[in-house]
């Protein structure tokens, strides 16, 4: 009993696994007790026995097994993860259980079975069970039979899929053992129950004493519909229901159930599928061709005996139909027809929808052999057809069979209307539309009316049906010609007719209701019905759908007589005189023809009151208006009595049953009249009224055809102004389009301008109500006219047609009736498209053609393409027969040639435009490969399947494409593209329908599958769709879809399913069916549906994944209110003691799963959950563990907030959170990851001040995460990854950090690698050599490996990192790094050399200690090459200036608790802090004082030299390197903050100076910044414009700071001056700058920076920046020519201003500017750019430097090389000569000033007869020279006096030739050897001064240094000592124009890394004043560009 005493004390889970029986006899029974107790489904203590229960169900000992499945079941019943188990436990209960002999372990094994399908397992649990049917062990098949019939009597057939299980019977029944074989029949039996007939079809084969024992069992079932009586866990509400009904005992809540539940069962769904293309006879194809007939009936034999399949599985059968559609067209054998045709209608019903594809080759085939007469071929081709029509619908197949329906052969047409009447049968009203039947109907009527007996039957038997299904109000329009007898025999037939699928007559009798709203039969005589009735719904809907088609049997086919609207017989003269006699009194009927005028009109006038006082039903219409007529009838030459006479028409038509008898009589002369000045109003107004009487329609045609007919251009354009006019008022309903067409083109051709512009507006009218198809029929009018056409239909866009007010009185009955008519999907503008004339191009698409397009060379398939295309666009429009060319198509489409596809792609779209509505039966055989084109992997070839997809859509609707199951075929397909695109597709489609085929669902498994698609494109898109397939399906359906999905999948699927319901779009309202089918007009009808559909395409079409999850993730709250905040009170972190050990305890056993991924997978989620459960409030941690992204944000936020409060509970379950921090490094949404990184920042920035050191099991499951970050593609990521990794050394080891990053190392991602490198650098920097593991040699032996590296930042980041090794050991790298190659070994060694000084061993050893990371996030070590490219070197500088703030970090950091944003920037603190050292936090265990010692700052005397740029006082400069190197941040308000520190000194007189010799430095950041707004900021979505303005603002508001400040905007170097130029001007070309609130004040303050600039820079330096930028922008050919423009804008700025700045100009340097201008852009070249402004300006600007300096330019070309060759001395020397040769006599200056001087003030009378007389000199020729030199004697005599009078009348030319020659005499005067005065740049030749190439010194730091490089420095270093520049100057050359190239501002960074690298160990090793004394220049003396 020792060993009982031992495994009792084991708890429950470890009993349960013990190796002794009783101990897991115990272990189970212990657990069924807890089981029961566990009341929360969801207590993690069910975890524990997850693995275990599976050994519950299997134990060895049967005792123990028996206690183990109570267990078992007790923790399926309660246990919320019990699904997990399902597939392991019950394949253990049918392996282990099922074969049990006792009977109670049997029956626990079922209901454990039964159990898990009411936790929704079935599926599971049917395919174990139906594997166990396999077992050789017969009581095991027994059992699982038996389970499998308990279920399906429990859980009825919706939940047990009967498929499988049928599937398996047949071979149930043929086993030996009778058991197996009783128990079949008992299953076969329930199944019969649930499904009847169904099952009959699949157990045909079974043995027949089987199967009729089976019949006498089924006979004996009840016939009531069997119930569900066990439910699932979802089903509790039809649980709740039934056990009411069970209550009350009442049967008639069954009945209502009934009509629910009963679906019948489609036999066809329980057959398995069978694959015969791969059994076909090999020789099939070549036997079926051969001349013999019996081998052809052998290979049809064998064709046909696969094809009795009843199933068959889909594939191509594209050549066998065409095989057999041969032998049935063209076989002369009727043997071998009919058995073709038994083939081809096994094919069809074996592949049901799946063979629509082929329908509409084989209809025609099979319809033209109804010519046979021999019945068996007749019968075989009429069950191949009823089959064939199965597969397809009928509006596919409509236009084959209404191109027999006139055939000549009597028996096609029989057959074909005997073939539509057992269609129609099958129809329901909505299958067939107006739009289906009419034409149908006009064929039926036409052979009622047939010779042939039997075709009239035929007729009267497609009529009848028709009336049956649709009812006979629908199809009595179309019956308006048949007389009684014929209706009657219609009606007969309609109810002999038994329709599919319905009882009795029940379908006609539904249909009989609304029938009984029509009006009484009897009044349809007396009325005109047709057009005029179907004004009324083209009133309530806009443009009229039906127009066309309702008119069209009384208008098109008919001649006027023939309509029953009022007929008349013609009247003969006598018979109408006499009648007139009757009605009008005597003395009118005598004076109507008489010759006198007056009484003519007295004649009239009686006449007229006569007809007003006439009553309707006994007017004689036809006898008044012939009376009319009669001479002089419509010849009269009296106007009045014409008026008079037209008036009366008119009332005749009003007030009479007018008929279109009567209407003939008057036509022709009022159309005569319609021109006439003084007649033509009345004449339009009687032929409105006779429209009115006559329907519209009618009677335009009549008028339109006379007005053509006429020669009169006048009465033309009148007649078509009078129907423009009319259509307004009638509307457009039955306008036959057609009939117009040919006389509006002939008119559109008419010489007369007056006809032409009546025909365009009569077009733009029909444009209205037509929309864009119309502009179809006049494609080949010439340009100009159809330019007039397009302008007057775009007048027309957008309109809306008028409301009709006539033609309407007639309608009001049928109103109401029709509206329900406007069900129809279809409509609109397929009428006006089936008006278009088509042409047939079968015949054209030749077999030649079509074998060319499947030829083996891509060359001739291309011919054969180009031939289609052609015959296509010839033919313009064409029907729907096009031959063989659809299959040949399709091949093409997934061609191995990308091109061809494409071109395949685009006839496609030629036949969708071309075809227009009958395009529909090509939709399953053309238009779903097009899909298939979706998932190409070229883009450009997607997008042009996309535009063809619309395209067809456009023609056919989506109906056709949602039917059946191609579409879901498609989904299923593993393709991203197809996937993304295709949803994409279908998110645009969806939500402008308003019914879609139930076939739709077919797509939801798949769509499922996408949400969960590894592409995020895919998953994004498959989101966007789901709301628009749920408005569609239902929540309902959707949701019990999700049921076959993985436990996994499940719940995410239904968490989207729940957001997707919440901002699923309502379906579009009724009426956006008519607005879908109309044509593009914005009616007021169609503008609802359009209000209404628009608020969804903003909530799905378009959205984002997130807009729609995050309008979800607000909504709970919404609701939960008061109850939430009451949860959210108490503290969110809890502080569990040894919780933490514990864990590392169980991950150490491996009991959980070590946190070890590439990827998370589920279970280590589902695990971090669980241990978070206890840590974390619950609300917390179902924000924490929501699939919104959102709710992540919002976490963080609280875990920020409550961070300080609760951080020692936060330290307790630091681990879990660190784990949920990687988990959030997996997602892709970056707002998620900024927010986790900001938590990370501050969570250790509290752990530093804690002091508290992570341990391994933290840091393992956190840092190598991180690290995966710091390769982010983000700038701003990946230096917040930078930042954490800084501060994570304060609580974890450097060298445990170490060997992560080494790891790091070895990624893919090249950015890690650099990233991971440059870190390593920084430990070593900061931490010396010992940080490195596993030892220095080993480290330095990887790092070094990548200096090799592909890519050059990791290249770079290695070199940086060896560097860093090499500055803290010395040569001793060397040792360390192993050996290199040799090529390597030189990158080192120049980057050794080019860094600065190496520092003193002693010196280091003494720094290393005191190194520490500064507390700054930012402020971490970067180092980058300078060979770089430019964008790379905003980081170069930015970081490099990090290094020096991280040298200088001790005189910065403030001891603040948080993570200091910024470093506050205030001189006075630096100028007067005597303790500086005292505010240095102490730093890990060292002593500072030796090294601080320098830094303690002396009492400042002010002296004349600046004191803050003292060598001592260098803590200020480097604070300011560090503030501008904050300006470039990526981080917006970093960068504002450091702008307002500068602008805080600018602004501050007595300190601005600190900012001189850091301007290019700060101009350099502040255009870096601007480009980085530019290029980022700006197209960035996420970020606000507030904040862009902002940053905006400040840098302007700095930048005219600075330029205000001359002394300081000097400073600025000419490469700097162009890039900012180039800033300031670019942005001011910004477009987006004016989409910012507030944009233009910011371009109006950049224009004021501009002009600030050009003012106040050196004026040198600027005029060469602009000068340099035009000829930059000239080059550009992708700039912008405004950008040109403004630089030249500036430059003439610059001109205007030269007579003032001419003497501070280095004229030297300018030209050596405009020399190398002219050397890129000669004078011949200039003048070819399309503008000439440059050319000009370049002109303008040496004039003005030759007027300003005369002959005197010339010898400032010193520093141009070959100045022979330069194009620029030759231009200087011609305009310098041109001036000389005016230039006056040669005089001592001071002598003649002297001269002038001493003379008097001339009065003012003489003035002006003393300037004119000298302005006539200079006019004269002789006496120019003459006249200048007094003009210039004169001016400086009387300096004020005023000339503009006498030049403001001249030339631009006069006035420049005097000013020119004005200023030559002052040159020559003043002398040729006379010195400018210019204090900064003298004007000598420089020749002598140019250093050879060889004589160029090189800088200790093996820099290239030359004579202007020293120059510049030493002018720097004078400034800034006090001494002034301009003395020593006088006599020197510009060193600094010595270069030709000038340095940019880009060139400048390579010297600014050197520069600050020195000051920065010049500041670590100026330990002594010695030291100090010693070091090289500062970066203050170095700020030059140095080349």
């Amino acid at each position: 009993m020792g060993d009982d005493s031992e495994w009792m004390k084991l708890p429950i889970d470890q009993k349960c696994e013990h190796k002794i029986w009783k101990a897991r006899l115990n272990g189970y029974e212990e657990a069924l007790k807890l089981f029961q107790k566990i009341e929360d489904e969801k207590s993690p203590e069910w975890g524990k026995y997850l693995g275990l229960i599976k050994k519950f169900v299997t134990d060895s000992n049967a005792v123990a097994q028996l206690k183990g499945l109570e267990a078992a079941l007790a923790f399926i019943e309660n246990a919320h993860v019990a699904g997990k188990t399902t597939g392991e436990v019950v394949s253990g209960v049918v392996g282990k259980v099922f074969n049990q002999p006792k009977a109670r372990a049997k029956e626990l094994g079922t209901d454990i079975c039964l159990m898990y399908i009411e936790i929704e397992k079935a599926e599971v649990v049917q395919d174990e069970l139906i594997k166990g049917l396999d077992n050789k062990n017969p009581k095991i098949v027994v059992a699982c039979i038996e389970t499998l019939r308990k279920a399906l009597c429990e859980f009825g057939s919706k939940i047990i899929t009967l498929k499988p299980v049928v599937k398996v019977l047949p071979k149930l029944f043929e086993s030996r053992e009778k058991a197996i074989r009783d128990e079949a029949k008992l299953l076969a039996v329930e199944i019969y129950r649930w499904i009847r007939d169904a099952l009959r079809a699949p157990l045909q084969n079974i043995n027949s004493v089987q199967l009729k024992e089976l019949e006498e069992e089924w006979v004996k079932l009840p016939t009531a519909a069997p119930k569900q009586t066990r439910f699932l866990r979802s089903q509790q509400d039809l649980k709740a229901k039934f056990e009411q009904q069970q209550a009350a005992g009442g049967d008639e809540a069954d009945d209502n159930d009934d009509e629910v539940e009963a679906a019948p069962v489609d036999p066809y769904e329980l057959l398995e599928a069978v694959e015969i293309l791969s059994k076909l006879p090999k020789d099939f194809y070549e036997k079926i061709e051969e001349k013999k007939w019996q081998e052809r009936k052998e290979a049809l034999e064998a064709v046909e005996a696969l094809t009795r399949n009843p199933k068959l599985e889909s594939g191509d059968y594209g050549d066998l139909v065409r095989a057999l559609k041969k032998v049935i067209g063209k076989d002369a054998n009727v043997m071998l027809v009919a058995m073709a045709t038994k083939c081809l209608a096994g094919l069809a019903t074996g592949l049901r929808k799946k063979f629509g594809t082929y329908a509409g080759h084989v209809v025609p085939t099979i319809l033209e052999k109804f010519k046979e007469k021999k019945p068996q071929v007749v019968q075989a081709l009429q069950e191949a057809i009823d089959a064939v029509f199965l597969t397809t619908t009928l509006q596919n197949i409509s236009e084959d069979v209404l191109s027999v329906m006139d055939n000549k052969n009597p028996s096609i047409k029989q057959q074909a209307s005997l073939f539509l009447a057992r269609s129609f049968r099958h129809c329901t009203p909505s299958m067939l539309p107006k739009s289906v039947l009419k034409p149908f109907c006009a064929a039926f009527l036409k052979q009622v009316n047939d010779s042939a007996p039997e075709v009239r039957d035929a007729a009267f038997e497609a009529l009848g049906t028709a009336m049956k299904v649709v009812g006979e109000k629908a199809v009595n329009p179309f019956l308006a010609d048949v007389d009684k007898l014929k209706l009657d025999k219609i009606k007969e037939c309609a109810d002999k007719v038994e329709l599919v699928g319905k009882k009795g007559g029940g379908g006609g009798e539904k249909k009989e209701k609304p029938a009984a709203k029509a009006p009484p039969p009897v009044e349809a005589p007396a009325k005109p019905s047709g057009p005029p009735k179907k004004a009324a719904p083209a009133k309530a809907a806009g443009p009229p759908k039906k127009g066309k088609p309702a008119s069209a049997p009384s208008t098109k086919s008919k001649k006027a007589s023939d309509t029953k609207e009022i007929v008349e017989t013609e009247l003969s003269p006598d018979v109408c005189e006499e009648k007139a006699a009757a009605v009008l009194p005597a003395s009118c009927m005598q004076l109507l023809d008489s010759g006198n005028w007056k009484e003519r009109l007295a004649s009239m006038e009686e006449f007229q009151r006569a007809v007003e006082q006439m009553d309707k039903s006994e007017m004689p219409c036809q006898a008044l208006v012939k009376m009319l007529a009669k001479k002089p009838g419509w010849k009269e030459t009296n106007f009045q009595v014409m008026q008079m006479k037209l008036h009366i028409v008119g009332l005749i038509a009003q007030k009479g049953s007018f008929s279109k008898t009567s209407a003939l009589v008057v036509l022709d002369g009022l159309v005569d009249k319609t021109g006439d000045v003084k007649c033509g109003s009345n004449a339009k107004e009687a032929l409105t009224a006779i429209g009115e009487a006559c329907s519209l329609p009618w009677t335009a045609e009549q008028v339109v055809s006379m007005a053509f007919t006429q020669k009169n251009p006048k009465n033309q354009a009148e007649t078509l102004n009078w129907l423009a006019n009319a259509m307004k008022e009638f509307g457009f309903a039955g306008i036959n389009v057609k009939a117009f067409i040919n006389n509006v083109k002939t008119a559109l051709g008419a010489t007369n301008p007056a006809v032409r512009t009546s025909a365009i507006t009569l077009l733009g009218v029909m444009y209205l109500y037509m929309g864009a198809p119309l502009r179809m029929f006049f494609e080949d009018e010439k340009p100009a006219l159809l330019s007039q056409i397009d302008a007057e239909f775009e007048k027309m866009q957008g309109q809306s047609p008028p409301a009709p007010i006539r033609g309407t009185k007639k309608a009001g009955a049928e109103e109401e009736g029709d509206a329900a008519e406007e069900e129809e999907v279809d409509g609109g503008a397929g009428d006006i498209m089936d008006l278009l004339p088509r042409a047939n191009i079968s015949d054209k698409i030749t077999s030649d053609m079509v074998s060319k397009i499947s030829d083996k060379n891509w060359k001739i398939r291309k011919e054969g393409l180009d031939e289609v295309a052609a015959v296509i666009s010839e033919a313009k429009f064409i029907q729907a027969n096009i031959g063989e060319l659809p299959m040949a198509l399709k091949g093409r489409l997934n061609d191995s040639n990308k091109l061809l596809v494409q071109q395949a792609i685009n006839i496609l779209q030629q036949i969708a435009t071309a075809m227009g509505p009958s395009l529909k039966q090509h939709v399953k055989n053309l238009g779903i490969p097009v899909i298939t084109v979706l998932g190409d992997s070229k883009p450009n070839v997607r997008a042009a399947a996309l535009s063809t997809l619309n395209a067809w859509v456009e023609q056919t609707g989506m109906k056709e494409w949602l039917e059946g199951e191609d579409l879901s075929e498609e989904l299923k397909k593993e393709n991203p593209f197809l996937r993304q695109e295709m949803l994409g597709w279908l998110a645009e489609k969806l939500p402008t329908l308003h019914t879609v085929p139930a076939d739709l669902m077919l797509c939801v498994p798949h769509l499922y599958a996408c949400l969960e698609d590894r592409s995020g494109d895919v998953r994004k898109k498959a989101q966007d769709v789901l709301p628009t397939f749920m408005m569609h399906l239902g929540y309902e359906k959707m949701s019990k879809a999700t049921g076959k999905l993985k436990p996994a999948s499940k719940d995410q699927v239904v968490g989207m399913l729940e957001k997707a319901r919440a901002v699923m779009p309502a379906k579009p309202a009724a009426p956006a069916k008519a607005a879908v089918s109309k044509p593009p007009t914005s009616s007021a009808p169609a503008a609802k549906p359009a209000s209404g559909s628009c608020t969804f395409p903003l909530t799905t079409a378009n959205m984002t994944t997130t807009s729609w999850l995050g309008v979800v993730g607000k909504k709970p709250q919404v609701k939960a209110g008061a109850k939430d905040e009451e949860d959210k009170s108490g503290p969110i972190f809890i502080h569990v003691p040894n919780s933490k050990e514990q864990r590392i305890k169980e991950e150490k056993t491996l009991k959980i799963l070590k946190w070890n991924f590439n990827t998370p997978r589920d279970e280590y989620v589902e695990q971090l959950k669980t241990q978070m459960s206890t840590c974390l409030a619950k609300w917390l941690q179902d924000e924490l563990f929501h699939f919104d992204f959102q709710r992540h944000v919002k976490a963080i936020g609280a875990m920020i907030e409550r961070m300080e409060a609760e951080c020692e509970a936060v330290i307790g379950c630091l681990d879990l959170i660190l784990k949920w921090f990687t988990l959030r490094f997996f997602d892709t949404n970056t707002s998620v990851l900024m927010k986790a990184l900001e938590f990370l920042k501050l969570l250790f920035t509290m752990l530093s001040r804690k002091n508290y050191q992570l341990n391994d099991y933290e840091a393992s499951s956190f840092i190598p995460y991180l690290i995966l970050k710091v390769g982010e593609s983000k700038d701003v990521v990946r230096k917040d990854v930078r930042a954490i990794l800084t501060m994570l050394c304060k609580v974890y080891a450097a060298s445990k950090v170490f060997p992560f990053l080494m790891e790091g190392t070895k990624s893919k991602n090249s950015k890690q690698r650099s990233e991971c490198l440059e870190e390593l650098g920084c430990l070593i920097e900061n931490f010396g050599m010992n940080v490195c593991q596993p030892t220095p040699a080993k480290a330095l032996k990887e790092i070094a490996i990548h200096i090799g590296d592909r890519d050059t930042t990791v290249r770079n980041a290695s070199l940086n990192t060896v560097l860093a090794a090499y500055n803290a050991c010395g040569d001793q790298v060397f040792k360390l790094i192993g050996n290199l190659s040799e090529k390597e070994m030189s990158m080192l060694e120049e980057r050794i050399k080019r860094s600065a000084k190496k520092m003193p061993a002693a010196s280091a050893k003494q720094e290393r200690p005191q190194r520490e990371h500064p507390t700054n996030p930012n402020a971490t070590f970067l180092r980058k090459p300078a060979q770089e490219e430019v964008p790379n070197k905003l980081r170069i500088m930015y970081r490099t200036y990090r290094i020096q703030a991280r040298a200088q970090h001790a005189h910065l950091e403030q001891p603040a608790p948080s993570i200091p944003k910024e470093f506050q920037l205030d001189l006075d603190v630096f100028e007067n802090n005597h303790t500086c050292a005292s505010d240095i936090p102490d730093l890990v265990q060292h002593k500072l004082e030796e090294v601080l010692e320098p830094v303690m700052i002396p009492e400042r005397k002010m002296s004349s030299v600046s004191p803050h740029f003292d060598d001592i006082h260098n803590s200020t400069a480097s604070t300011i390197n560090f503030v501008i190197s904050q300006v470039a941040s990526g981080d917006i308000n970093t960068s504002i903050q450091a702008l307002a520190q500068i602008d805080e000194v600018l602004r501050q007189a007595d300190k601005a100076e600190a900012m001189s010799g850091h301007i290019d430095q700060f101009l350099i950041a502040t255009f870096m910044q601007l480009r980085l707004i530019y290029s980022t900021h700006m197209a960035d979505d996420r970020l606000d414009n507030k904040d862009i303005f902002k940053l905006y603002s400040c840098i302007i508001g700095n930048m005219l700071s600075l330029f205000s400040m001359e002394s300081l905007a000097r400073e600025a170097s000419m490469g700097v001056l162009k890039d900012l130029m180039h800033g300031l001007i670019t942005l001011m070309l910004d477009s987006r700058v004016e989409d910012i609130e507030d944009g233009q004040q910011l371009i109006r303050s950049v224009n004021l920076l501009v002009v600030r600039v050009l003012e106040k820079s050196d004026q040198s330096n600027i005029l060469s920046a602009l000068l340099v930028l035009l000829q930059d922008s000239l080059i550009s050919t992708a700039g912008s020519p405004m950008f040109s423009e403004l630089v030249m804008k500036c430059l003439w700025r610059m001109i205007r201003f030269l007579p003032q700045t001419i003497n501070s100009i280095n004229l030297d340097r300018i030209l050596l500017d405009v020399h190398n201008f002219m050397k890129v852009f000669p004078k011949e070249k200039l003048k070819q750019l399309k503008s000439d402004v440059p050319h000009r300006t370049l002109k303008t600007l040496l004039h003005t430097l030759c007027r300003l300096t005369g002959a005197k330019i010339l010898e400032h070309m010193s520093m141009i090389e070959n100045r022979n060759e330069s194009e620029l001395e030759a231009h200087l020397r011609r305009v310098v000569k041109h001036s000389a040769n005016l230039s006056g006599l040669k005089s001592d200056k001071s002598t003649e000033k002297g001269a002038l001087r001493s003379d008097d003030k001339v009065i003012k009378a003489k003035v002006s007869d003393i300037l004119s007389e000298i302005f006539k000199k200079i006019g004269s020729k002789e006496n120019t020279k003459e006249g200048l030199t007094e003009l210039y004697e004169y001016k400086q005599k009387y300096s004020d006096a005023d000339l503009e009078p006498f030049l403001r009348n001249t030339s631009q030319f006069f006035q420049s030739y005097v000013e020119r020659g004005l200023r030559m005499i002052e040159s020559e005067r003043e002398g040729k050897g006379r010195i400018q005065t210019s204090t900064v740049i003298p004007q000598h030749s420089t020749d002598s001064y140019l250093p050879s190439s060889s004589a160029v010194p090189i800088s200790s730091n093996g820099e290239d240094l030359n004579a202007a490089a020293y120059y510049e420095r030493l002018k720097i270093l004078r400034q800034r000592r006090g001494l002034e520049n301009s003395t020593p100057e006088e006599d020197r050359p510009p060193f600094s124009s010595l270069r030709p190239s000038v340095a940019s501002s880009t060139d400048m960074l390579h010297s600014k890394l050197s520069q600050l690298k020195e000051s920065r160990e010049h500041f670590h090793s100026s330990g002594t004043t010695a030291a100090s004394s010693a070091t090289p220049l500062s970066p203050e003396q170095t700020s030059s560009p140095v080349h």
